[in-house]
């Protein structure tokens, strides 16, 4: 069936959308869901109807429904699909159903069949008349017959091309992998990799892990338009096994996992079954929303149900939608199936997060004994790095008890084991963040100290500029006054000239923003504008409050469509919350905005927003 609306052509059947008999691009979820609401332009569906219609038996999250009736809604308008609160959403458009060619025939071809029609033919027309009827329908019968035949060739070739067609090669940049711990090893320790029918690999041998670690963002921004995928990793071994952690760098994530095995040859077996798989390009590779990436990782761990570190990353992407049930579920999957392979790694990075999931469930008497467990795996096998991240973890439930003498063994230790593992940003981090705490509970004596000594570590390993920039957004998040803080933010913008994408930089600039809005400084406030040319989600939030401070309602009105977008796409809840708070204020389709920070809204956002949204509803 073909459905016409404003400027646009859908058929159902084959999933394409046309515009003026051009084709557009539309994922094919987002075509099915809009098929499914084309088919039932008279009934409102829920999120269940749209689920089975569309995803059937395979598990997502509702949060997908959510995502691609958004995209629809940015390819024909917000005002295509109603949001009816509790009930589900509709079509809206005044919508044409055109019938294809073969189902206008069919229905002609019945319609002259039927024994009514038999009637009319007999009693009215002339039996000259009646011949030509029945050569008429002769043609048009072998007219249908000819329709179904070359659809039935065009099909059967077409699967003969994409059976032959051989899969693509991964092109993959990769640096040697060495020990971390920084001891001289031979050739024949490191892990090289050579080209085979799956990968066409490039060695970087000007560079090694530890520098690109270290000045990532600047390293690979020189690389990317020739070597989009890096892949990098550390090696060690303890008690004849060999353990790999790998990181493979992409245009917009950092893929990570954990490999062990045997043998050298073992490992970078197990490795490049891992890489064969094209959704971890396709993750890393573009923005997309973290309901998006668990519909793709639930489908690549049904095809690869063995696989530990998709197991890994699909927990992982469940607790970040905040599906903790689920992400408990992949969690004790993960760890039982770790278990049967002899993988304390994976056993101890499945208790981690059991403990990270209970820990946001409140259960911190039962998030503290997954945790220990993590530890006794970690030490199992003196891993060391994973080892200070579970010591990172308990701070947090120090935090919870209010201890702040736990809070400080726990990141001391933690810092201590990094150092021992050689992780030079893992051991600085312990440290800022125990400078964080210790400015929570007013000790600027214990802030002072520990800031100071890891902005001494990074002046010792002589790491990059924008490392820097983390101390100077301490000193600015300790200040008190907006006026105190515009010298320290200005300077974390001047740190990370070269990486103007950098989380600190994006932070400072929207506080800047808002400080200069609020002092009618609109000169500098545009600057800030300027000095950025990247189309994302922060810069555009930018643009809406320039926008706004200018009372250019139609620019701001657009601008803020984008960075929802844009946020929704790149998973930033909160600044998607905002931005739909603020439209929601416009009374710019308010009912969908209001669902939205309603299925949301976090316990903090709400509190944090608490006098507009009493505004909004009073």
């Amino acid at each position: 069936m073909r459905y016409r609306f404003n400027e646009f052509e859908f058929d159902s059947v084959s999933l394409l959308l046309t515009r003026h008999d051009e084709a557009q691009a539309i994922r094919h979820t987002e075509a099915k869901v809009l098929a499914v609401l084309l088919e039932q332009l008279d009934t409102v569906l829920n999120k269940e109807d749209i689920l089975s219609h569309v995803w059937q038996d395979k598990i997502v999250s509702e949060q997908v429904v959510f995502q691609n009736i958004s995209n629809l809604r940015s390819l024909f308008g917000n005002d295509s699909i109603k949001t009816f609160p509790k009930r589900g959403y509709q079509w809206q458009l005044t919508t044409e159903v055109v019938l294809n060619e073969t189902e206008n025939l069919s229905s002609n071809l019945n319609l002259q069949n039927s024994p009514h029609s038999q009637k009319l033919v007999g009693s009215v027309l002339q039996p000259a008349s009646s011949i030509s009827t029945k050569k008429r329908l002769f043609w048009q019968l072998a007219m249908l017959v000819c329709i179904i035949c070359i659809t039935v060739v065009a099909i059967y070739f077409q699967n003969e091309v994409v059976q032959k067609k051989p899969e693509a090669i991964i092109k993959l940049a990769y640096i040697p992998m060495t020990n971390r711990d920084g001891k001289a090893i031979s050739k024949d320790e490191s892990i090289m990799l050579e080209d085979n029918a799956d990968f066409d690999f490039t060695a970087l041998k000007g560079l090694d892990t530890e520098l690109f670690e270290d000045n990532s963002e600047v390293e690979y921004s020189k690389l990317s338009n020739i070597h989009p995928f890096i892949l990098t990793g550390y090696i060690r071994t303890y008690k004849k096994y060999i353990y790999l952690d790998f990181m493979l760098k992409g245009p917009y994530l950092e893929w990570e996992g954990l490999i062990s095995g045997l043998s050298k040859q073992d490992v970078i077996k197990q490795l490049l079954q891992h890489l064969k798989q094209d959704v971890i390009y396709d993750l890393i590779n573009k923005p997309q929303s973290p309901e998006l990436q668990q519909a793709k990782l639930s489908i690549i761990h049904q095809a690869s149900p063995n696989d530990l570190n998709i197991l890994q990353q699909l927990s992982i992407v469940y607790l970040k939608t905040d599906e903790l049930e689920k992400a408990m579920i992949m969690a004790d999957k993960l760890f039982s199936l770790a278990q049967f392979q002899n993988k304390p790694q994976h056993m101890g990075r499945a208790l981690l997060y059991q403990s990270k999931i209970l820990t946001r469930k409140k259960l911190y008497d039962l998030s503290s004994q997954k945790l220990k467990l993590a530890m006794v795996q970690f030490e199992k096998i003196n891993d060391l790095k994973h080892l200070a991240h579970a010591w990172y973890y308990q701070s947090w439930l120090d935090h919870q008890h209010k201890n702040y003498p736990a809070i400080k063994t726990s990141l001391l230790t933690s810092a201590q084991l990094a150092y021992g593992a050689n992780n030079k940003l893992g051991e600085i981090e312990a440290l800022i963040y125990l400078a964080v705490l210790a400015h929570n509970y007013q000790n600027d004596g214990d802030r002072d100290l520990y800031l100071q000594q890891a902005e001494k570590k990074m002046n010792a390993y002589q790491l990059p500029k924008y490392h820097f920039a983390l101390i100077s957004y301490r000193y600015a998040t300790f200040a008190k006054a907006l006026s105190e803080k515009e010298p320290h933010l200005k300077q974390v913008l001047k740190l990370t000239a070269l990486t103007p994408e950098h989380w600190a930089a994006e932070s400072s600039r929207r506080q800047l923003m808002q400080y200069y809005i609020t002092q009618n400084r609109l000169v500098e406030a545009q600057a800030l504008i300027d000095s950025v040319t990247s189309d994302n989600s922060n810069n555009s939030y930018l643009k809406t409050l320039m926008a706004q401070a200018k009372q250019q309602t139609k620019k701001m009105i657009s601008f803020a469509l984008r960075t929802f977008e844009q946020a929704q796409l790149a998973g930033n809840r909160s600044l998607s919350l905002d931005v739909a708070l603020l439209l929601c204020s416009l009374q710019i389709n308010c009912d969908f905005y209001s669902q939205f920070i309603d299925d949301n809204a976090t316990a903090k956002w709400r509190s944090d927003n608490e006098i507009k949204l009493r505004t909004l509803n009073p």
